[in-house]
């Protein structure tokens, strides 16, 4: 897959130049720190989920688009990436592609005021959990099939306005009970099954 360069990227943005509507520029996988700035720049939703990695620098440029930002090719992300990206103004960050998130990572993404999406996410360590739970805006981790006590505890005490765990099918009492002292919006529509200790903790 190519690079989107700032000479691609100004073609493509001339094209809908005065359009508020999503733009996507999914066939790149890497993108250079102008065309980054260049994108940023877009009035509307802006879709780069071919990219695999993503330049520190590159980050910085893009967190200063104003509307919802879709990542979803990374599978990684380094810390100083997190970090820039924590700095993004839309109301939305999706990173669904990440499997696995260090604590460091998590700290950085939590400082976002907007939604953020880890929709990826197949485990989240008690560390992880505990650094997100400081994140304020809409925290999305459908991707979880299951989850630790402590992870739960953790994120018992997320701060934000809701949070989603549709991934999760079942729940034991100990996660329950955990969740259960949540304060705002809890989501676990996945649920197939709940015991009755589970579902005493809720009661």
């Amino acid at each position: 897959m190519p690079t989107l360069t700032l000479e691609i990227a100004q073609d493509l943005l001339n094209a809908v130049e005065g359009q508020f509507d999503s733009i996507g520029f999914n066939e790149f996988d890497a993108i250079d720190d102008p065309a980054a700035e260049a994108v940023a720049n877009h009035q509307g939703d802006l879709y780069l989920d071919g990219l695999t990695s993503l330049s520190a620098e590159a980050a910085q440029a893009l967190a200063k688009h104003e509307h919802y930002l879709s990542l979803e090719g990374l599978t990684s992300l380094s810390a100083e990436a997190a970090q820039a990206l924590a700095k993004h103004e839309g109301w939305c960050l999706s990173l669904d592609g990440l499997t696995s998130l260090s604590a460091k990572v998590a700290q950085a993404l939590a400082k976002h005021e907007g939604g953020l999406s880890l929709n990826g996410l197949t485990s989240l360590s008690a560390e992880a959990a505990q650094a997100l739970a400081k994140h304020e805006g809409c925290l999305s981790l459908d991707g979880l099939t299951s989850l630790s006590a402590e992870a739960a505890q953790a994120l018992a005490k997320y701060e934000g306005w809701c949070l989603s765990l549709d991934g999760l099918t079942s729940l034991s009492a100990k996660v329950a009970q955990a969740l259960a002292k949540h304060e705002g919006g809890l989501s676990l529509h996945g649920l197939t099954s709940l015991s009755a200790g589970a579902a005493q903790a809720f009661a």
